[in-house]
Formats: structure tokens, C-alpha cells, sequence
């Protein structure tokens, strides 16, 4: 079963409404949650930005995965305006990037004090969910894999389990493996992360993801790497991992 609501997010800018995108089983029982960035990318075609989406409804269904998912909608807004777009939103971090002319001020902490000061106790509240850390997971794509990266050393307490697809780590490769290094990760932290084979040769993708994966790994985190040949920066290659990364989520 899907739900779709709208709520105000006062947190990031007052007065303005998201969706919120929620799939619980079809079954009795009480479940773990995976809350995910990009909702309206997650579920159905109609409402992804691009006409794609993972395609994680049938996923769920076929399967039968005792699990909730839900997604957030992104920020829709232009960088440049004052309230600043979904660059601002996804970006634990200030950066500049010249080549793309970007100046982003990073809002992450605002962003993830929502998710966990106000969206969770709410979805706990109203759903039939496990609340505690062992059965809280995040997930997210590009900007959304950062956020996912940050949520899991920043908000470890809260969070157990992440996914990172196509994580972003070379907008701020520096304040990332710094981020890394300063965070206190508990001994049971899983994380899957993956890049595409055909989006880590731009730029020096590979050397940072090198360097991010090692640093995890220094640290203790029970990580599984992958990069997923001929994969792609988009939806549609995103859809093909959930099973990769539901397989590490569930993993006995």
C-alpha cells in the first residue's frame, strides 16, 4: 500500500509543503524503515522528474519485503534563489564548483534535523514501525548517496543501515573523508555503496571513491562496495541495485 500527504517543512522554508511517499506491507506485523531522499524519483513513473523512477513499488510487492519505505520530495527551487534548491538541501557542506558555476550553501544539518526531529517521530507515530536504531535505515542517489554518507556518521545513533548509490563525494572530496574521520561509527554500521562503471571516469571519481571506501573501512563501518558494470548516473540504473542493497540490508 502506497500513501501519498503533503507537510510543511517549516525547518528548511516556512509555508512550503513536500510530498511524503509511504509504502507499508500488505501484512500484519510491525517493520523496520528506510527513509530515502528524492521521494518522488522512488515509486511511480508519473511523479519521477524524468519519467523514470526506481521502480521500487513493484519491488516491494513482488517480493513482499517487510519493510517501509519512505521518500521525501526534493527541493524543486533554483539555486539561485534566496531559499536555495535541492544542491543546498542534499549538501552537508559549503562548496564552490567552477566548472559548473556553482556557490552552494550547505542546509544537510537542516534537512536531517527534519527527518529525524519531525518526520520520523511522525511516521512512527502513525505506522506500524520497529522505531529503534537497528531498524532505522537511509537511502539515497547522487546528492541524496551524500546525504545518505552524512545521516550515517552524523546521525549514527539514530540510523544503522544506509545506501549510498552514485554518492556524490566529489563535490567536497576533503570535507567528506574529514566528515569520516571525525565521526564515531558503532561497531554493527552497515553501508552498501556503489558507482556506475560508465559515470566513475568523469573527472577523478575513482581516486575520491577509492579514498572515501578506505576511509570507511578504517574506520569499522561493515561496508560492501560495488561498481556495477555498465552502470549509469540515472534511475533507471539505480532500479537494477535495490536488490544488491536490500540483500546487504536483510543480510543474516
Amino acid at each position: 500500500m502506497l500513501e501519498i500527504f503533503e507537510t510543511e517543512i517549516s525547518r528548511l522554508i516556512k509555508g512550503e509543503k513536500r510530498k511524503v511517499y509511504v509504502y507499508v506491507p500488505d501484512f500484519e506485523g510491525s517493520f523496520p524503515v528506510l527513509y530515502m531522499f528524492d521521494g518522488q524519483n522512488i515509486f511511480l513513473d508519473e511523479e519521477a522528474t524524468y519519467g523514470k523512477s526506481w521502480g521500487m513499488l513493484e519491488y516491494l510487492e513482488e517480493n513482499e519485503v517487510p519493510l517501509i519505505v519512505v521518500g521525501v520530495e526534493c527541493n524543486h527551487h533554483d539555486e539561485r534563489e534566496k531559499c536555495g534548491g535541492r544542491l543546498s538541501e542534499y549538501s552537508p557542506f559549503f562548496f564552490e564548483d567552477h566548472e559548473w558555476g556553482y556557490r552552494i550553501k550547505g542546509r544537510g544539518r537542516t534537512t536531517m534535523n527534519w527527518f529525524v526531529k519531525e518526520l520520523k517521530p511522525y511516521i512512527d507515530d502513525n505506522y506500524p514501525t520497529l522505531p529503534d536504531r537497528k531498524n532505522t535505515f537511509i537511502a539515497g542517489s547522487s546528492m541524496g548517496g551524500l546525504m545518505t554518507l552524512y545521516a550515517l556518521s552524523k546521525y549514527n545513533h539514530v540510523f544503522s543501515k544506509g545506501a549510498a548509490l552514485s554518492p556524490s563525494v566529489g563535490f567536497a572530496p576533503e570535507n567528506v573523508l574529514d566528515m569520516i574521520e571525525r565521526s564515531k561509527y558503532r561497531k554493527n554500521t552497515v553501508l552498501y555503496m556503489d558507482y556506475g562503471e560508465n559515470e566513475i571516469r568523469y573527472r577523478n571519481t575513482r581516486a575520491i571513491y577509492a579514498d572515501v571506501t578506505q576511509a570507511l573501512i578504517n574506520k569499522g563501518v561493515l561496508l560492501e562496495s560495488r561498481i556495477v558494470p555498465k552502470g549509469n548516473h540515472n534511475e533507471a540504473s539505480w532500479e537494477k541495485q535495490i536488490p544488491f542493497f536490500m540483500d546487504t540490508f536483510f543480510y543474516r
